[in-house]
C-alpha cells in the first residue's frame, strides 16, 4: 500500500498558532497575512560546535566603554534614547504618514555628521527629494552621504564602501532581499531585512536606525518579531492639524521608557521643546465649567495637563461615553463613582472628556481631574481658577496618593496656580485626622511658593465639598 506525502502545516509568525490549511488571518492573535507554510516537521538534529566570533571573558573583563551613547546633537531625542545612540544599537522609530520622522532623523543624521561619517538611505524618496528637505532644514554636511535603494544587497554594498557610524534606513518596508520570498514590506520580506541589519550593526558596531509604518490602529506594521529584533522602539506622535509632535519610548534596552521628547514641526524644520509646560493648557480670562488641571509626569519630567469634559442630555437609550487623549477604561470607572458615590444623574446624558494640545494621559493621578471636570460639566459650575488636582479614585470612592507630589506641585506653583487638591497622605505635614473628624486638612503656605495652598482629601466626597 503506497504511503501517501504528509499534509503541509502552516504556522502563525507572530503567535506560534498552527493549521493545516492556509488562512489569511490568524485564528489566535488575529493578524493579517502572518501564516506561512512550515512542511513537514523534521526530527531534532544534532548541532556540532563551530567557531566562536569572540572568547568569553569574566564579566569583570568586559569593556563597557564599548556601549557608551554618544549624544545625537538633539536634546529632545537624546532624552528618550536614554542619553544618545549607543553604538550597535538598532532603533525603530514608528508613525503614522508625514508625522515628520524623515525630519527629525535627517536633523539628527546632519548634527552626528558633525563629528562622525553617516549614511542615509532612502526607499521612499529620491536623493533630490531629500536633498531638498536637507537644503530647507539647513541639514547639508560633508560626512552625510545619501543613498535612494530598495535591494538589501545594495545596501549592504554602501555600508561596506563608506563605512558609517550610524545607519539610517527610511523605511525598512522598503527593502526587499533576494533571499526571501514575497514583496518588499510582506512579512517574510521584513523579518529578512531586519535580521539582515540587526547583524550588521552588531558586527560592525554601528548605530542603525530603521522606519517603520503603522496599521490604522496605530500598531506598528509588519510582524512582532520586528519590535523584538531591535534594541529600541521609539513612537513618534501628534496631530497633523498641530505642529505639536511627541517621541515616546515602548521599549529601551539601554534607558527608560517612560520620558517623552517634544518637538515643534514648522517649514524650516524640527526644534526641541525644552519646557513643554504650558503646552497642554488652555489659556482663558474667566474660568469655563467642565475644565480642570492635573499635573503629569513623564519620566523625569512634570507637565501640567487640562482635561475638559461636556455633558449633554440626549434622548437615545444609549448615552454616549467619548474620550480623547484619555483612558477610556478609567473614565468610565470614574463616572461610575461619580453615580454611584455622589449621586450624579449621568444615565440620560452624553459625556465627552478629552485633553488639550492632543497629549495622552495614562498616569492613575488624572483620575481626580477627571470627576471634578465632569461634575464641574454636569453642574455647570466652574471650579475655583488656580486650581490643580491630582489623585487616583478607588471603586469605594477612596482617594489614593500618586507618586512624586511634591515635584508636581513645585511645577504647579512655578506656572502660577495658587492651590492644589491631593489626597489625605500625599504631604508629611498633613493627611492625619484632626480630633478624629474626617475633615480637610489644610497645608499652606507650604514651601513650594508663596501663597501656594494645599488641601489634602481623604474621598471625593471630600474634594466635591472643597470645590464647590
Amino acid at each position: 500500500m503506497a504511503k501517501t506525502a504528509p499534509k503541509p502545516g502552516y504556522r502563525c509568525a507572530e503567535c506560534g498558532w498552527r493549521t493545516t490549511k492556509w488562512v489569511g488571518r490568524c485564528g489566535e492573535c488575529q493578524a493579517w497575512g502572518t501564516v506561512d507554510e512550515e512542511g513537514a516537521r523534521a526530527g531534532a538534529t544534532v548541532v556540532q560546535a563551530g567557531a566562536t566570533t569572540a572568547p568569553a571573558l569574566p564579566i569583570g573583563q568586559v569593556k563597557a566603554e564599548v556601549a557608551t551613547a554618544r549624544t545625537t546633537g538633539v536634546a529632545e531625542l537624546d532624552r528618550v534614547l536614554g542619553g544618545g545612540l549607543v553604538p550597535g544599537a538598532v532603533v525603530l522609530l514608528a508613525g503614522e504618514p508625514g508625522i515628520g520622522k524623515s525630519t527629525l532623523l535627517l536633523e539628527a543624521a546632519a548634527r552626528i555628521a558633525e563629528r562622525a561619517t553617516v549614511l542615509y538611505v532612502t526607499g521612499e524618496e529620491s536623493a533630490a527629494q531629500v536633498r531638498l528637505r536637507a537644503d530647507r532644514i539647513g541639514a547639508i554636511q560633508d560626512q552625510l552621504y545619501l543613498a535612494a535603494e530598495t535591494e538589501l544587497s545594495a545596501l549592504v554594498a554602501h555600508v561596506e564602501k563608506v563605512q558609517p557610524r550610524l545607519l539610517v534606513v527610511d523605511s525598512v518596508q522598503t527593502i526587499g532581499s533576494a533571499q526571501a520570498t514575497g514583496v518588499p514590506g510582506g512579512v517574510t520580506q521584513v523579518r529578512e531585512v531586519a535580521a539582515n541589519l540587526v547583524r550588521l550593526a552588531k558586527e560592525r558596531n554601528m548605530a542603525t536606525v530603521l522606519v517603520g509604518h503603522v496599521t490604522k490602529e496605530g500598531s506598528i506594521a509588519g510582524p512582532r518579531t520586528l519590535e523584538h529584533l531591535v534594541d529600541v522602539v521609539l513612537n513618534f506622535e501628534g496631530d497633523r492639524h498641530s505642529r505639536l509632535r511627541m517621541v515616546r519610548a515602548i521599549k529601551n534596552r539601554f534607558g527608560p521608557t517612560d520620558e517623552i521628547g517634544c518637538f515643534d514641526l514648522h517649514e524650516r524644520g524640527i526644534e526641541g521643546i525644552t519646557d513643554p509646560s504650558g503646552l497642554f493648557v488652555s489659556r482663558r480670562s474667566e474660568p469655563v465649567a467642565g475644565t480642570c488641571v492635573t499635573v503629569t509626569v513623564e519620566g523625569t519630567r512634570p507637565l501640567p495637563a487640562e482635561v475638559q469634559a461636556l455633558v449633554a442630555r440626549t434622548e437615545a437609550q444609549q448615552p454616549r461615553r467619548t474620550s480623547s487623549g484619555l483612558d477610556t477604561y478609567r473614565v468610565q470607572m470614574v463616572l461610575a463613582v461619580l453615580e454611584r458615590r455622589l449621586n450624579a444623574r449621568l444615565g440620560g446624558c452624553d459625556v465627552f472628556t478629552a485633553t488639550v494640545g492632543g497629549i495622552k494621559l495614562a498616569d492613575p493621578a488624572v483620575d481626580l481631574s477627571v470627576m471634578l471636570a465632569v461634575a464641574s460639566a454636569a453642574g455647570d459650575k466652574p471650579l475655583p481658577p488656580g486650581l490643580v488636582a491630582l489623585g487616583e479614585v478607588g471603586l469605594a470612592g477612596e482617594l489614593r496618593p500618586v507618586k512624586d507630589v511634591r515635584r508636581r506641585l513645585t511645577e504647579a506653583a512655578r506656572l502660577g496656580f495658587k492651590r492644589a487638591l491631593v489626597p489625605a497622605g500625599s504631604l508629611e505635614e498633613g493627611g492625619r485626622r484632626r480630633g478624629g473628624q474626617r475633615a480637610l486638612v489644610p497645608v499652606g503656605p507650604v514651601a513650594f511658593a508663596p501663597g501656594f495652598e494645599v488641601v489634602q482629601a481623604e474621598n471625593v466626597w471630600d474634594a466635591l465639598t472643597h470645590v464647590t
